[in-house]
């Protein structure tokens, strides 16, 4: 008879990324969060002016101490009507913190499009790409082949330019997971490995209030057809200030409620600014769900 470990050992998903594996099931597997590093003076919620290597540091450190499992740094803003950026000023936000945090113990992530950019991170030893464009740029997947980093594939309808003037879909749920199966193909095509693959629909990337909740009601179908995790990312985003009626910064508890939401409705990842707080508004939800549903054995 084949010891019980033997299926575990097996049957067990993982995300590789980089030099890290996350356990998507098992006894193991939990929710993950990602804590947004922004490099630009023009994101739309944590744009600043300063951007000194030292205060951003600061910022990684205190998202290290309070439990972030990847570090996913931008120096381009992808808000709606942000221009592109050029190459080598993004490479000059970047890559000082990257040097700087590779070895600091949790995964980083370089948020870009841009395969110049992809390959001088992975040379520096990031360990994911996560690409608003989904690698569609010229070169981007050849570039990324390269390398043993997790790869997120966002769907993002048109441009930041112009993502948000008319989002159009006739059913945006098989529109964005048609768009995961042309990519998914393809990457398959380039010698990439599953378990290097995160799924992100791309929430307010070309999508009205109704898509992005529809999307958001449907995290797991992404999951179950692909059998890939999901990352969500609505941390601050207009839909929650549509929501709650509360300006950018003031979105907080509407920020982790939505996390919240995104891993009850199937999402792996979460994608925030506040990382203290959804990290603790996840341990309590994992703790309540993981209490092996001894409230089943009750009968009134």
């Amino acid at each position: 008879m084949v010891p019980p470990f033997f299926y575990r050992k097996y049957m067990e998903k993982y995300l590789q990324c980089g030099r890290y594996r996350f356990p998507l099931t098992g006894p193991k597997a939990r929710p993950l969060v990602m804590g947004i590093l922004n490099v630009t003076p023009d994101s739309f919620s944590d744009g600043s002016e300063n951007i000194d290597l030292n205060f951003k540091l600061d910022r990684a450190e205190a998202m290290i101490n309070a439990g972030v499992d990847i570090i996913d740094i931008g120096g381009e803003s992808t808000r709606p009507g942000a221009e592109p950026l050029d190459v080598e000023l993004e490479l000059q936000r970047v890559m000082p913190l990257i040097f700087a945090l590779r070895d600091c113990g949790v995964p980083i992530s370089i948020d870009t499009y841009k395969p110049e950019v992809m390959h001088e991170a992975q040379l520096a030893g990031v360990d994911m790409i996560n690409d608003v464009r989904g690698f569609r740029a010229p070169g981007a997947l050849e570039t990324a082949a390269q390398g043993d980093c997790a790869l997120c594939i966002m769907h993002m309808q048109n441009t930041p330019q112009t993502m948000q003037v008319q989002a159009l879909y006739d059913d945006v749920v098989i529109q964005v997971s048609d768009f995961f199966a042309e990519r998914i193909k393809t990457m398959k095509n380039h010698h990439i490995a599953r378990d290097r693959m995160v799924l992100d629909v791309g929430f307010g990337f070309g999508k009205n209030l109704s898509h992005n909740l529809t999307l958001l009601h449907h995290q797991k179908l992404f999951a179950e057809r692909f059998s890939l995790p999901v990352l969500a990312g609505l941390s601050r985003k207009g839909m929650l200030g549509t929501l709650s009626g509360k300006p950018v910064e003031q979105r907080l508890a509407a920020s982790i409620g939505a996390a919240i939401t995104a891993v009850a409705r199937g999402a792996n990842i979460v994608r925030v600014h506040d990382v203290a707080e959804t990290v603790d508004a996840l341990k309590i939800w994992n703790a309540a769900i993981n209490i092996n549903n001894s409230v089943e054995k009750y009968e009134f």
